[in-house]
């Protein structure tokens, strides 16, 4: 039974730089506060007319560039995104479109900052199966579209970006993925975006209208900080590791402060997880797949174990351990 080999990994960010002091002359909120209570100090927004499944598109081909495939060597296309260019087409269709990969099937995951984690597991296990052989994962996000700019609560943390791998059967190995552990938690008011009220009466007036996003950020930090801990301790000692066997960590790019309070809980130095919600902000599924392309572009892999850890809206979470 083959495993999964990532062939090649890239990230994509729109060219504007949104800094603290431009959301100051917005909104009422500065610099001083974003970064006490967030870390970040930079983000990057999509203002060129960039769409979800523009970044996705521009991160494919940067990933597709550093292997010796073709799109149309792909089989499947998994986009996670909880900022889709809409309900249908899939943005996942529409990066197809895009790529001219006609041989590939294509659809979105949506479990918001979850998403690349489940996304991985997904992509593994169609290989597994030996039904499929090459596929493009990326987690791409515009978040800014869907945000409250008179909401400095929630809009400070947030920036848009993509990232994607490219994933291929290895017959001769076990497969980059050598654990798991994926939990669901419904609630629909920690965090919710893009809602659709149902019809109360019949009217030519009605017409479709969806929320914003929108989140209640101590109970968001109350649940990551109760649950992410033990789960990533439990899961590792499940596979019979401790924290201090990882290598790398890639948690969800949630803000500074609950990575910080994470590296504190397992007992681990900062400097063993990505960090580059200072640079981007909150990117939602983006993050984690970004940060792993930032490490596969520095370090060399070859014998480590990467732990990537997603949590997010509804409440979603888990851990996929990788060994190179």
């Amino acid at each position: 039974m083959p495993g999964s080999k990532i062939l090649a990994s890239a990230h994509y960010l729109p060219s504007d730089i949104v800094t603290n002091d431009d959301l100051s002359r917005i909104m009422d909120t500065n610099d001083t506060w974003i970064q006490s209570h967030t870390g970040i100090e930079t983000r990057h927004i999509s203002l060129q007319g960039e769409n979800t499944s523009d970044l996705a598109t521009q991160a494919a081909l940067l990933a597709l560039k550093d292997t010796n495939l073709t799109p149309n060597d792909i089989d499947v296309i998994i986009v996670t995104t909880f900022t889709p260019d809409g309900l249908a087409p899939s943005t996942a269709a529409l990066v197809q479109r895009n790529l001219k990969a006609e041989k590939a099937w294509a659809y979105d995951i949506m479990t918001a900052c979850a998403g690349f984690v489940f996304g991985l597991s997904t992509a593994d296990k169609f290989i597994r199966s030996g039904a499929y052989k090459n596929i493009l994962l990326i987690a791409s996000e515009v978040n800014s579209k869907m945000m409250d700019f008179s909401d400095r609560t929630s809009t400070v943390f947030f920036g848009d970006g993509a990232g994607a791998v490219v994933l291929t059967a290895d017959d001769s190995h076990q497969g980059v993925v050598v654990g798991e552990d994926l939990h669901t938690i419904g609630n629909p008011d920690v965090v919710h975006s893009g809602r659709i009220a149902p019809l109360t009466e019949l009217s030519a007036t009605n017409y479709p209208k969806t929320d914003a996003f929108s989140q209640m950020g101590h109970d968001v930090f109350n649940e990551v900080t109760t649950l992410i801990p033990d789960h990533i301790t439990d899961f590792l000692a499940s596979k019979q590791l401790t924290p201090h066997d990882i290598d790398y960590f890639i948690p969800h790019q949630a803000n500074l402060r609950l990575i910080e309070y994470i590296a504190n809980a397992l007992n681990e130095p900062l400097d063993k997880f990505s960090t580059n919600v200072i640079r981007n902000g909150n990117t939602s599924s983006a993050g984690i797949a970004i940060g792993f392309d930032e490490l596969n572009k520095t370090s060399d892999l070859i014998g480590k174990k990467v732990l990537l850890t997603g949590f997010g809206a509804g409440f979603t979470y888990g851990s996929l351990l990788l060994e190179f």
